[in-house]
């Protein structure tokens, strides 16, 4: 944090989901909490670090997850801040292994705020759910004076079920890592957005939707060979990997050659030196499978239309170092992938 005559100030780094959110987050709450009040017995919770919790009932785990959405501009191609607040609390269910049951909204307002954009934003939002056929059961608005918040919040509940949870921490030595499509879509559309890029010439579009449609048949057919399961939101599939290598106590090496990059993402995320490994997916999913069947994994994904999708390395059982990221580059050495740090897009999601 920010240090001056001895007072510390929250950055925009600390929201950026890297190395600083996971240090002020510790600082907080973890430390802060007992094992005991980090999950309910026989669950996972903040004792596992997951995108969404679960507890048990009866044979059968509750999945829930909580999301507050703020992306700048409110609007991009592929989507908006109605459709990412339904799209990413229905994906953090997948990723625990959950059927999506139904969601809740809270919406805060700044005064003065547009009511025809209010309602498109909320249409989309439901017609999200109405697609996936997923109900909107509760939720709450509320507005706020003028200059006391920009523009609009929408936070969002997400409820599942799965008989059993994936829980990231269960990665082994000998997993394949599997993506779902192609990395940095949405942080590099929004990115361009907000420095004035024509994104619509450029080729750049938001990759935000729910991944119903590729996950439930993976959970389906593969339910205990899922390992791990993620889509890489703030910190990219950087920030993925890292938690997993960490979570884990395994070496995570990746193949820079077999990441699925889209030709506009790299074009423009090149000519600012920035590797599209750091910015934020909201339509694809990271996946540890066991290595027996990581090949029809990938065949089912391709069949639901994942056409991207692409076996891109594995998890190791460390020899000195453990907990972290090996990239093999183009040439064929090897660099550690670091957790992203500091804040390369304001206000992504």
């Amino acid at each position: 944090m920010n240090g001056q005559l001895g007072r510390r100030f929250v950055t925009l780094a600390h929201g950026a989901g890297g190395k600083e959110t996971q240090e002020l987050l510790d600082r907080m709450l973890f430390q802060k909490l007992e094992k005991k009040l980090k999950s309910v017995e026989g669950g996972v919770g903040l004792d596992s670090p997951d995108d969404a919790a679960a507890l048990p009932i009866g044979d059968q785990f509750l999945v829930a997850t909580v999301d507050s959405y703020t992306v700048s501009p409110l609007i991009f191609p592929g989507g908006d801040i109605g459709s990412l607040a339904a799209s990413g609390s229905i994906n953090d269910v997948l990723m625990m292994g959950g059927k999506p049951l139904a969601l809740l909204d809270a919406t805060v307002v700044e005064e003065g705020f547009d009511l025809d954009l209010l309602s498109q934003l909320m249409d989309s939002l439901m017609a999200t759910l109405r697609r996936e056929s997923i109900p909107l059961i509760g939720g709450d608005f509320k507005t706020m004076p003028k200059g006391q918040l920009d523009k609009i919040i929408i936070t969002t509940v997400g409820l599942g079920l799965t008989r059993r949870p994936i829980v990231d921490a269960e990665l082994k030595p000998g997993d394949k890592i599997v993506v779902t499509g192609s990395m940095g879509d949405h942080g590099a559309t929004i990115l361009a957005l907000q420095q004035g890029v024509d994104v619509l010439k450029s080729g750049l579009e938001s990759d935000a939707k729910p991944l119903t449609s590729f996950m439930l048949p993976v959970i389906d057919r593969f339910g205990k060979g899922l390992h791990a399961a993620r889509d890489p939101t703030r910190g990219g599939l950087a920030m993925t990997l890292n938690d997993w290598a960490k979570g884990s106590g395994t070496v995570v090496a990746v193949d820079e050659a077999a990441i699925p990059v889209k030709e506009s993402v790299r074009l423009y995320l090149g000519m600012l030196g920035i590797d599209p490994l750091y910015l934020a997916n909201e339509g694809a999913a990271v996946l540890g499978v066991e290595p027996g069947i990581a090949d029809a994994v990938l065949r089912t994904l391709k069949e639901a239309g994942a056409k991207d999708a692409a076996i891109i390395g594995e998890a190791r059982k460390p020899k000195e170092h453990r907990g972290i990221v090996l990239l093999k580059s183009g040439i064929g050495g090897f660099r550690i992938l670091e957790a992203p740090a500091g804040n390369l897009v304001p206000r992504i999601c």
